[in-house]
């Protein structure tokens, strides 16, 4: 009677210690996904040109279990922002490789400031740089914003 005493109480000792173990992970995933972007990679970059400011702040990219999202916000005082972003962005790796974005939450076309996040699918295997391209209507060349991984 007493082994099995003592095996039931090693298995719940086994057992807690699972648990604390699972616990622990799930509570640091964010800071693992966290430390594989480094700070270079989540600096807001701007862009400004024909009196329409463009400002880009990676929002979540160290992630691979997620899609990467980007803030967006566009600003101007003389031009309507008319811009549809699921279609006039871009994100390329540094091996060549082009996504389309999947969806954007935020302000609709229209306006003179729109904020909202742009989301990508993760491109696998994890690129060391990534641009974000955005090609504004009457512009002559996208507006490019780099990041180093």
């Amino acid at each position: 009677m007493v082994y099995r005493r003592c095996y039931m109480m090693s298995r719940r000792w086994v057992f807690a210690g699972w648990v604390a173990s699972a616990g622990l992970m799930l509570a640091t995933a964010p800071l693992v996904a966290m430390a594989q972007a480094s700070p270079k990679a989540t600096a807001t970059q701007s862009s400004s040109d024909q009196g329409v400011t463009v400002k880009v702040t990676p929002k979540s990219i160290g992630s691979p279990d997620s899609r990467w999202e980007f803030t967006v916000v566009l600003d101007t005082h003389s031009a309507d922002l008319s811009d549809d972003l699921t279609q006039s962005a871009t994100l390329t790796t540094d091996d060549g490789r082009t996504l389309k974005p999947v969806s954007w939450v935020g302000a609709a076309p229209g306006g003179h400031h729109r904020e909202g996040v742009l989301a990508f699918d993760v491109p696998a295997p994890r690129p060391s740089a990534i641009d974000l391209r955005i090609v504004r209507p009457g512009e002559s060349a996208p507006r490019t914003f780099r990041w180093q991984l």
